[in-house]
């Protein structure tokens, strides 16, 4: 081949090379990592999806089901996710690296899209178990959520409000939302604390399914425990048979990305959910409580610059 056609050849190559991006779209893949079927993550990362496939142009939106908050964490940091959901204190554990509850180092390309909804620590017990408070549980057989998940490191939380640890309990299993409840309906466990919206589906179906207890956390235990704990009242009704108003504990929501995603990728994505609420509040009743106004305001790690532009745009900033 002469020195002639191999430049040609170059050259030719060159041009297809620079003309390519004319005509094509890359496509942007955004998988959202949630949660365990039971919960609230779930549905809601579906309706985003759908969201994202309707409204970002060129997007391939996926949905993963996880064991929540801390893998999703993990996951984000190592670039295996584009979106995700997490409980507030497993954040603020993540930033800091707490290698106690499952981030060996500091995962520092985290970022904040937005607050969300605060999740309710919720423990239902079977009526005949006998578990009417807190105390009630020593002896009993709990479910406390997936290992290290972000509801197990709410129930360690809530039982040392109590004064109490996992020693104090008959029997701990780690199981998700849904599993949980199937062990409660076979008489296999006592009770469930899960970390989740109200209105949760798993403990909607076990109190339609038979006679549970709503068991209240106090305020003073709530208290004690401190931030980012909470004090707040799940409505009577809530739950078929929870004919009153029960105290509680609460702890706020995220939505997270990653740094080095592109600004107006992570803008897009912040914009469609909060110009569509309506279709996350049709997924789930606890997507309600999101508010653009608090959205962006006091994260416990950085906001992504692209999230960041748009509170700015709407007058909201951080």
């Amino acid at each position: 081949m002469s020195r002639y056609s191999k430049f040609a050849r170059l050259g030719l190559f060159a041009s297809a090379v620079a003309l390519a991006p004319l005509g094509a779209h890359a496509e942007q893949f955004i998988n959202i990592l949630t949660g365990g079927t039971g919960g609230v993550y779930y549905p809601l990362g579906v309706a985003m999806s759908k969201i994202y496939a309707e409204k970002i142009k060129d997007s391939k939106p996926s949905v993963q089901a996880t064991k929540a908050s801390v893998e999703n964490l993990n996951l984000l940091q190592q670039g295996r996710g584009e979106i995700a959901f997490t409980l507030g204190d497993s954040l603020a554990d993540a930033w800091n690296g707490n290698t106690e509850v499952g981030f060996k180092s500091k995962l520092d390309k985290l970022r904040t899209v937005a607050a969300i909804y605060p999740n309710y620590i919720q423990i239902a017990a079977l009526k005949d178990s006998g578990v009417k408070t807190l105390a009630d549980l020593k002896g009993k057989r709990l479910s406390v959520g997936a290992p290290r998940s972000g509801t197990e490191l709410n129930a360690r939380a809530i039982l040392s409000g109590a004064g109490m640890s996992y020693k104090d309990l008959g029997k701990v299993e780690y199981l998700p939302f849904n599993e949980s409840v199937e062990l409660m309906k076979n008489r296999q466990l006592d009770a469930t604390l899960i970390s989740a919206g109200l209105g949760v589906s798993a403990i909607r179906d076990l109190c339609a399914s038979v006679d549970c207890v709503i068991v209240e956390v106090p305020k003073a235990i709530v208290e004690k425990i401190g931030s980012p704990y909470q004090s707040v009242v799940i409505p009577a009704n809530t739950y078929n048979g929870q004919d009153k108003d029960v105290q509680a504990a609460a702890v706020q929501n995220y939505l997270v990305t990653r740094a080095g995603l592109p600004d107006d990728e992570v803008y897009q994505m912040t914009k469609s959910l909060f110009d569509n609420l309506p279709a996350l509040q049709a997924a789930h009743s606890a997507a309600k409580a999101i508010s653009l106004d608090t959205a962006g305001k006091n994260p416990p790690v950085p906001l992504h610059p692209g999230a960041a532009k748009f509170y700015k745009e709407k007058g909201v900033g951080g």
